[in-house]
C-alpha cells in the first residue's frame, strides 16, 4: 500500500476546503427543509396514575410489605391492560376517534418509575389537545376496567395530561448540528478519496521521492495568450 505524506495530505485538504464548506451548508439546509416542510410534528401528553392500597384489606390503616409487593407485581400486568383492545376500544368510542385499537396502541407508551407504583401513560398525536384527551381518557377507562377485572379499586390518577406547546419529534437546532457534522465528515471523506486517487505530480521534490533520481531541469509554465499580450503591451510602453 502506498504511503501517504501527511504534509501533502494537509496541504491538499486546505486547497479543497471549499468542498467541506459546501457539504456542511448543503446538509444543514437539508435538515432545515426536513424539519420545516417534510417531517410531520407530533406532540406528547402524559397522564400519571398510581397503584394505591386496597382500602378493604387496610382496616388498620397500615401499609404492609405484602401490599406493596403485590402492587409492584401488578405494574407489569397493568401496562399490558392499558394497551389492550378492551381499554382502547372504549377510548375510541368515547372520543369518537377515527382509528383502530392496533394503530392507537402504537401511539401509546406506558412506563413506570423504578421501584415505584407510578405508571405514566404517554400518547403522541399530531394534535396536542387530542393527545391530552386520549391520555386522560385511557387513564379513566383503565381505572374503571380494573374494578371489573380484579374486583378492586386500587388505581388513582395523580396528574392529568397537559397540552404540549412544542412537538417532541422536531429539534431544529439539534438536527442542524447533527447534519452539519455529517456534512463535515462527508466533505473530508470526499477530499481524502480525491487525494488518494490523485496520481499527478505536484512538485519536483515529489519526483525525486517517487523515482529516486535527481531532477535535471524544470520547464516553467508558459503564459497564456492574454498574459503574453499584456506583457508585450507593457514592454512597448517602457520602450516609448
Amino acid at each position: 500500500m502506498e504511503e501517504i505524506n501527511l504534509k501533502d495530505l494537509f496541504s491538499y485538504f486546505i486547497s479543497k476546503i471549499w468542498i467541506v464548506v459546501i457539504a456542511f451548508l448543503l446538509l444543514v439546509i437539508v435538515s432545515v427543509v426536513n424539519c420545516k416542510f417534510i417531517k410531520v410534528p407530533e406532540y406528547n401528553s402524559t397522564t400519571t396514575i398510581v397503584l394505591t392500597i386496597n382500602s378493604e384489606s387496610d382496616i388498620s390503616n397500615s401499609i404492609s410489605q405484602n401490599d406493596i409487593t403485590i402492587n409492584q407485581k401488578l405494574v407489569a400486568t397493568y401496562r399490558q391492560i392499558i394497551k389492550s383492545r378492551r381499554v382502547l376500544d372504549q377510548v375510541i368510542n368515547n372520543l369518537g376517534l377515527d382509528i383502530d385499537a392496533d394503530n392507537l396502541s402504537k401511539k401509546i407508551s406506558v412506563t413506570n418509575e423504578t421501584d415505584t407504583e407510578l405508571l405514566k401513560i404517554t400518547v403522541s398525536n399530531v394534535d396536542p389537545e387530542l393527545a391530552k384527551d386520549i391520555a386522560d381518557e385511557i387513564a379513566k377507562v383503565f381505572s374503571d376496567e380494573i374494578v371489573e377485572i380484579y374486583n378492586i379499586q386500587n388505581v388513582s390518577i395523580i396528574d392529568k395530561g397537559l397540552v404540549a406547546e412544542a412537538p417532541y419529534n422536531i429539534k431544529l437546532f439539534k438536527n442542524m448540528i447533527i447534519f452539519g457534522m455529517l456534512g463535515i465528515m462527508l466533505g473530508l471523506g470526499i477530499i481524502f478519496v480525491m487525494f488518494y486517487f490523485d496520481t499527478t505530480i505536484k512538485s519536483s521534490e515529489e519526483i525525486t521521492e517517487k523515482i529516486g533520481l535527481p531532477v535535471l531541469g524544470v520547464v516553467p509554465a508558459m503564459d497564456n495568450g492574454k498574459n503574453l499580450k499584456a506583457r508585450r503591451k507593457n514592454e512597448k510602453k517602457r520602450g516609448a
